[in-house]
């Protein structure tokens, strides 16, 4: 199944590349690597505010970083043209906004790697890595970045 089929299947339609909200752009690719910058949680159109384990649950962190997935793809097919020139997904950077007594931000990251492997299968398959942070820009509840290789 192409990654169109299994988004299409997943019912996922992919947004638009987001202006950045500072100094910075939303993809750099340098040989076969593209960096993705880091991409907030929104829900909504709006930003998806929030602190784990002070108003929000694990379960909707999950979600908010689902929902960064998705915006993920976007910008990632913005940056290659194709889904399918993807090679591998090699490393996603999760960012928590957390109370200091939280420590499942690596089930709330996991939102988006559940995702990833689902569009991308074996390809899919990424390292990680999953922080908890004091605060993050406008409130957010998540902020995750992708690294991917890609095909020449």
């Amino acid at each position: 199944m192409s990654i169109a089929q299994t988004l299409e299947r997943l019912g996922i339609s992919l947004p638009p590349v987001s202006t950045p909200a500072a100094a910075y752009v939303p993809f750099v690719q340098t040989g076969n690597l593209v960096f993705l910058s880091g991409h907030i949680a929104k829900r909504d159109g709006a930003v998806w505010t929030g602190q784990l384990g002070t108003d929000m649950d694990t379960a909707t962190g999950k979600l908010a970083a689902r929902a960064i997935a998705i915006d993920l793809l976007g910008t990632l097919q913005a940056a290659v043209g194709d889904l399918e020139r993807v090679r591998r997904i090699v490393k996603l950077l999760g960012l928590v906004n957390s109370a200091p007594t939280f420590t499942e931000h690596h089930l709330v990251v996991n939102g988006a790697s559940e995702l990833i492997a689902q569009v991308f299968g074996e390809r899919g398959a990424h390292a990680r890595s999953a922080f908890g942070v004091a605060q993050l820009p406008l409130g957010a509840a998540v902020d995750i970045e992708l690294i991917a290789e890609i095909a020449p």
